[in-house]
């Protein structure tokens, strides 16, 4: 089991950015659901992913892992189409509505080996982690 992306410890990681950004020049995405309005995931996009979006209508990222474009749903079929794009006041952020083909957004998946529908799927109070109900 990944500790991090599993596991019940608060482990987080403050330095993500600063590690992440690299040679790349990114700004955060906050991808919601727009039927439901549930916040799926958070990750970046530079200008070519950006680009890609909008070309293909299916939500590209850029992996601050891997360093390469990311399909989102390539591997998984769990595909984020795009409805909407917002920009924030100082257009340093960005909010893609989505509609969502599959089972989730998450690459991780539940007990039952399905994917979890968003990558917020455990609470923090400030001390512990705890899965919220329905994504163990």
């Amino acid at each position: 089991m990944n500790q991090i992306e599993e596991g019940l410890k608060p482990e987080l990681d403050f330095a993500k950015l600063a590690r992440s950004a690299g040679s790349q020049s990114v700004i955060p995405v906050v991808v919601q659901d727009a039927e439901s309005r549930e916040v799926l995931i958070l990750a970046f996009v530079n200008e070519a992913a950006l680009a890609r979006t909008f070309e293909t209508r299916i939500v590209t990222f850029w992996s601050t892992t891997r360093n390469e474009l990311w399909i989102k749903g390539e591997t998984s079929g769990n595909r984020l189409h795009l409805v909407e794009a917002r920009v924030n006041c100082e257009q340093n952020s960005l909010l893609f509505l989505v509609r969502v083909e599959g089972s989730g957004a998450c690459h991780t998946r539940k007990s039952d080996g399905k994917y979890r529908a968003s990558c917020f799927y455990r609470t923090y109070d400030g001390t512990t982690l705890a899965h919220r109900p329905g994504t163990n």
